[in-house]
């Protein structure tokens, strides 16, 4: 069904590009499509939801669907290039500002939470509660993991071209603290890490929490990690991680191509460098097949991957994994020394979860609900936000990076949202050292409102006023 009712929407599409419906016109009803193109009227409704989203139909209550031209297109933002220095990492007070209870009754465009609506609520329900029933296999200690959770993930990754076994596997709180224990497993405090800039602020606050130093490498918005600019790091500085988010990277949406990941492996291999790579945005690609990990082509050991369900069932289950390769022990240990254990009821549920094959029928549509949002935001913001602006075009994942024009403030538009009750994250969120002032990152993991509409309209008049008062 979801490729039929593509179908559809691209044929209607390819008529109003050729001008057999011109801006105005009203479509003809959802009968009349269905006869014409063959298909069910649900098939039509869902072609029209497709092409609303990419700008070309706006809704009017009890009229129909009316043909609007989308907006010219925006750019995409460009890499910044910049030389840095290793830099000490102190929280922002901005990030745990997004975080607090306040921003709830907000618009909510700032931390990226997928909606509860876009997750399987009553498939991971049903599964917990199964899981209780497990008695005394509940109660348990579950270090490194519960068995049939680390099976699950064993065959998860052998499907992405990294063979493992379930003792390979190590159960954690999420992904963050996938990554801090990578990070204490490789580094000691004062040590040197490379990152992307910009930066997921999660990884910022890791280097924080193990107390290192942070470099920050230029980044493309469409393949990622610049590896030019990593190799001129490595013969600058004495590094000893590399933190990359290599498929669809928060907050650009990067993916990284097959062939640079394989040059990234090699590169950090020769040069005894651990690559740590968070993989948490990996299924939830928009297009084609999912996309493999750096880890699928190490053949040196030197890749510690990282990745959750936070992003895709539940990030209120804080269920990660990682696969320490032989910084296993290490990572064994700072896992048992901190927290002994990850709580035995989500793992027994999300195991039953993947076993019934709930997870893969679940991504099938979830994938499709955050690739029409977020190119139904994308073209909010190109009609609304000021000429000069650029969006990022992302691959997976449900974030937009917004470049706003030279002179404008991404903080200023920030406080004066929130002003509104509009949340969003500011570029400075992204970077230790100030360089995405006029950056916004966008949440687009939200079903389409009236509501939202309105606060991307606003956005955009803020970033209006901003450019016409000089920044």
């Amino acid at each position: 069904m979801g490729v039929l009712y593509n179908q559809v929407a691209d044929r209607l599409q390819a008529l109003i590009k050729d001008g057999v419906y011109r801006e105005g016109d009203r479509l003809p009803g959802v009968r009349v499509l269905s006869k014409q193109f063959g298909v069910s009227i649900s098939t039509v409704l869902q072609a029209h939801q497709t092409l609303e989203a990419r700008g070309y139909l706006q809704p009017r209550e009890r009229s129909g669907y009316f043909v609007r031209l989308p907006a010219v297109d925006a750019p995409e933002p460009v890499m910044q290039r910049h030389r840095n220095r290793p830099v000490p990492v102190t929280a922002r007070e901005m990030t745990l500002e997004l975080c607090a209870d306040a921003q709830k009754l907000m618009v909510p465009l700032a931390t990226a939470i997928p909606h509860a609506d876009y997750l399987p609520l009553r498939q991971i329900q049903q599964s917990t509660l199964w899981a209780a029933r497990r008695g005394l296999e509940t109660l348990d200690y579950a270090f490194p993991g519960k068995e049939s959770f680390r099976r699950q993930i064993a065959q998860r990754m052998a499907a992405v071209g990294v063979q493992v076994t379930l003792d390979d596997v190590l159960v954690t709180n999420g992904a963050q603290e996938a990554i801090i224990l990578g990070l204490r497993a490789v580094t000691q405090p004062g040590d040197i890490v490379a990152v992307e800039s910009p930066s997921f602020p999660g990884i910022l606050q890791a280097l924080e929490v193990v107390g290192l130093r942070a470099l920050e490498i230029p980044t493309h918005p469409s393949d990622g990690l610049s590896l030019e600019g990593l190799e001129l790091a490595l013969e600058q500085w004495p590094l000893k991680a590399c933190v990359v988010v290599t498929n669809h990277s928060n907050p650009m949406g990067a993916r990284m191509p097959d062939e640079r990941k394989k040059q990234l492996v090699s590169m950090l291999a020769a040069a005894g460098v651990p690559l740590i790579e968070d993989d948490i945005y990996g299924d939830l690609y928009h297009t084609g097949e999912r996309p493999r990990p750096a880890k699928a082509f190490d053949r040196a050991d030197n890749v510690i991957y990282c990745s959750s369900f936070s992003k895709t069932i539940s990030p209120g289950l804080r269920l990660g994994w990682m696969l320490p390769g032989r910084y296993m022990a290490s990572a064994r240990q700072q896992k048992y020394f901190s927290n002994l254990a990850t709580s035995s009821i989500p793992q027994l549920a999300v195991a039953h979860f993947l076993e019934q094959g709930g997870y893969d029928r679940y991504l099938r549509s979830a994938r499709e609900h955050y690739r029409e949002a977020t190119e139904r935001m994308r073209a909010a913001v190109a009609r609304s936000f000021p000429v000069g602006t650029a969006v990022s075009r992302p691959q997976g994942g449900f974030v937009l990076w917004v470049q706003l024009p030279e002179g404008v403030s991404g903080t200023r538009v920030y406080h004066r949202a929130r002003a509104e009750n509009i949340n969003v994250a500011p570029g400075l969120m992204f970077s230790i050292s100030d360089k995405f002032e006029s950056c916004l990152r966008l949440n687009g993991g939200n079903p389409w409102t009236e509501r939202i509409d309105q606060a991307i309209a606003r956005l955009g008049a803020l970033a209006h006023e901003e450019l016409g008062q000089g920044g």
